[in-house]
C-alpha cells in the first residue's frame, strides 16, 4: 500500500516524455514503439511524435486491480513487434517490474525506456527519467481531475469571528 503520494502534471508529463525522447534520440532510429497500455499510451504518443517514428504497437498486460498488485496477465501481444528487433516499449513508470519482466520476455530485443521508475523495478528499464519511492503512488492526470474548491471564506465549516 502507498504510504504517500505524487501528483504529475499534463505539463509534467510532456515535460519528461519530450526528455525521454531527447535522450533516445541517439540510440534510434526506431522501426516502431510499442505501448504498454494503459501508462504508456500517451508518453508513447509524445515519444513517437518527438522521434518521427510512425509504427506504433501496443502489448496489454493485467497486473492491478485498484491499488492492489495481482498476477500479471497478457491480454493483448504486440504481434507486429516481432522479437523486439529496432523496437523501443515506452511505459509510463515501472513500480515492482513484473510488467515489464512480461514485456521483455515478449520482446527480448527492444529498448525498454519509461518515464518514471521505482528502485523494484529499475533494473528492467534501459532508460527513464525520474526516479521515484517505492512506496510513492503516482497519480497520473488521466487518474485525476480538477475540481472547484471555494473559497475559505465561502465554506460552511469555516469559523467565523
Amino acid at each position: 500500500m502507498a504510504t504517500s503520494y505524487a501528483t504529475v502534471t499534463w505539463d509534467q508529463l510532456h515535460r519528461d516524455a519530450r526528455q525521454l525522447a531527447a535522450e533516445l534520440m541517439p540510440r534510434g532510429p526506431f522501426r516502431g514503439i510499442v505501448a504498454i497500455t494503459r501508462g504508456g499510451l500517451i508518453p508513447a504518443a509524445i515519444i513517437a511524435r518527438e522521434l518521427d517514428c510512425r509504427l506504433i504497437e501496443t502489448v496489454s498486460v493485467v497486473t492491478y486491480d485498484e491499488e492492489k498488485q495481482g498476477e500479471a496477465t497478457v491480454i493483448k501481444r504486440p504481434e507486429a513487434a516481432g522479437d523486439g528487433e529496432g523496437f523501443l516499449i515506452i511505459d509510463d513508470l515501472v513500480d515492482s517490474g513484473v510488467t515489464a519482466q512480461v514485456v521483455r520476455g515478449l520482446l527480448p530485443k527492444a529498448l525498454f525506456a519509461c518515464l518514471y521508475a521505482k528502485p523494484a523495478g529499475r533494473a528492467l528499464t534501459d532508460m527513464f527519467v525520474v526516479e521515484v519511492p517505492q512506496e510513492t503512488w503516482v497519480l497520473f492526470p488521466w487518474d485525476t481531475a480538477p475540481l472547484f474548491i471555494p473559497p475559505l471564506a465561502r465554506r460552511d465549516d469555516t469559523p467565523r469571528s
